[in-house]
């Protein structure tokens, strides 16, 4: 993702993003190679936007503002 210099409302979403991954993936996460870690990886996106309820939006998922996104 690309931001302009001055996107300051989206970079702070992109920095928490950032600071969600390292707190609750790469702290916890133990891998051995790439390989491991692209799986693990690959399962932390998929509960990180199907399974885990998010503050910023009312304790939905990703998945969840999407599909009442796309209904409308």
């Amino acid at each position: 993702m690309y931001l302009r210099p001055v996107s300051l409302n989206l970079n702070g979403k992109v920095e928490h993003s950032h600071l969600t991954d390292k707190q609750e993936f790469y702290q916890l996460c133990i891998f051995k190679e790439d390989v491991d870690l692209a799986a693990k990886l690959a399962e932390w996106g998929a509960f990180y936007n199907y399974y885990r309820p998010h503050g910023d939006l009312k304790g939905k998922t990703p998945n969840e503002i999407l599909v009442e996104k796309m209904k409308t």
